[in-house]
């Protein structure tokens, strides 16, 4: 923390500071998806009591039976919270009140026209200011445009009618989960942390210093919501760049994969990105268009961030018709053809589906009459979605099924597919991920996409 707090002894802020610091202070954390679970936990092992709030009654039940909802976090995982003393799930939200320090961890989707949907963070915001009692702190974690925390939230709050910054704080701290990522803990990824004004800052600070072990305080709310759309508009916009790379590639006849390989070599001044169906999970798909869309209310239009989300936007398309060609190749329609999609998670060796390519891809093959299935390791069963309604579950890969199928598509390159035996019994493998290039003298003709 860089300064101390100006605080008078005895005040809402003085009790709360007192509390946070000895590590007793009580935290309901909103939200206990793949970003409010592992927070939660790493808050308990700090010392916190932590109350996971979650309007799905499933997941509290879960909670309460120690089982995990989350496959890439398995049942130990999930038990070393979910059976610790100072932990409370529930659907309650009058406990909220009993928290010195909330924190939402709520999903900031696109609406329709993809414009930013804050109904997530606006629901949980009032459900906190009906509660709202002095000495809180109120932080958000999820994914938004700058001035979300000021501008959306701190009026609901005010409606409360206490006094921001004296009675109640505010503060945005942007979350950095990578559901799948092995090796680094929550509490080993570094934070950023900005509030609304300095004692909300510095108060955020203390709280997340005593469970993460690095935490950068920047000067607002503004410049920790704007940092987060930074860091994901700029993995956006390099994989739109190889994704488009990879069209004028493949009309030259060149492997955009090894030209990534090779670029790669240089120690310097060059980070690899790489091309694949269209982009998934719960921000680089999403956050391009809150700041695009924000960057208009204030008159100026983001034509590159626009285009690059154009690009990315298009490749499932891309995919399809490349099925299409590759089909035609074969002497085949796609209207008929069986088709095996292979994972459906956004990412390898997760079951986070959230934004997932493979579901508008699906959808495409079936409005061309192919007949679809998937096989996915980690995803039993296709998992509801906003956008889509697909009724399918995954089917065993076994040498019978994948001879009988005229194509087989790898959306999803997860490490437990065996490669090997697509390759040795199918026709015909569209491969969006490289997933095929160790397989050593495949019978199936190979198409990347």
């Amino acid at each position: 923390m860089t300064s101390s707090l100006q605080i008078e002894p005895g005040s809402p802020a003085a009790v709360l500071a007192d509390r946070i610091e000895k590590s007793v202070a009580t935290v309901a954390v909103i939200g206990m998806g793949y970003v409010g679970f592992p927070l939660a936990r790493a808050l308990h092992e700090a010392g916190y009591r932590v109350i996971g709030f979650d309007i799905d009654d499933r997941k509290i039940e879960m909670m309460q039976r120690g089982e995990s909802y989350l496959g890439h976090l398995g049942e130990d995982y999930f038990r070393s919270l979910t059976e610790g003393e100072r932990f409370a799930p529930t659907s309650d939200p009058d406990r909220i009140a009993d928290a010195d320090v909330v924190v939402l961890c709520v999903p900031t989707p696109l609406g329709p026209h993809r414009e930013p949907d804050l109904s997530y963070v606006l629901d949980s915001t009032r459900i906190v200011a009906d509660r709202l009692r002095p000495g809180q702190l109120v932080i958000l974690e999820s994914t938004t445009y700058p001035g979300t925390t000021r501008d959306e939230m701190l009026p609901i709050l005010k409606e409360s009618g206490l006094q921001a910054g004296k009675d109640f704080f505010v503060a945005f701290s942007p979350e950095r989960e990578d559901p799948g990522r092995v090796g680094v803990t929550t509490a080993e990824i570094p934070k950023l942390v900005g509030g609304l004004d300095d004692n909300s800052t510095r108060l955020a600070v203390t709280f997340y210093s005593n469970a993460i072990s690095q935490v950068h305080e920047v000067s607002s709310a503004e410049v920790a919501e704007a940092a987060k759309i930074l860091e994901n508009v700029y993995r956006a916009v390099n994989i739109a760049l190889v994704n488009e790379l990879k069209l004028v590639f493949d009309r030259l006849d060149i492997d955009v994969w090894e030209v990534v390989a090779a670029a790669a070599t240089k120690p310097f001044g060059f980070q690899a990105f790489y091309p694949g169906p269209g982009l998934g999970g719960h921000c680089i798909p999403i956050d391009p268009f809150y700041l695009a869309w924000r960057a208009k209310q204030a008159g100026y239009p983001t034509r590159f961030i626009e285009l690059a989300g154009e690009i990315n936007s298009s490749m499932p398309r891309v995919v399809v018709d490349r099925v299409a060609e590759s089909l035609n190749e074969d002497g085949l329609a796609m209207n008929g053809a069986r088709i095996l999609v292979s994972g459906i998670a956004y990412k390898p060796d997760i079951d986070d589906i959230r934004e997932t390519p493979a579901a508008s891809i699906i959808e495409m093959l079936q409005e061309h009459g192919a007949e679809v299935s998937y096989h996915d390791p980690h995803c039993p069963a296709f998992p509801e979605m906003k956008k889509y309604d697909i009724d399918m579950q995954s089917i065993d890969l076994t040498p019978e099924v994948i001879q009988s199928m005229h194509c087989v598509l790898i959306v999803t390159d997860h490490d437990a597919v065996d490669y090997a035996m697509i390759g040795e019994h199918s026709k015909l493998v569209v491969d969006t991920r490289n997933a095929m290039a160790e397989v050593e003298n495949p019978k199936a003709r190979i198409i990347k996409a």
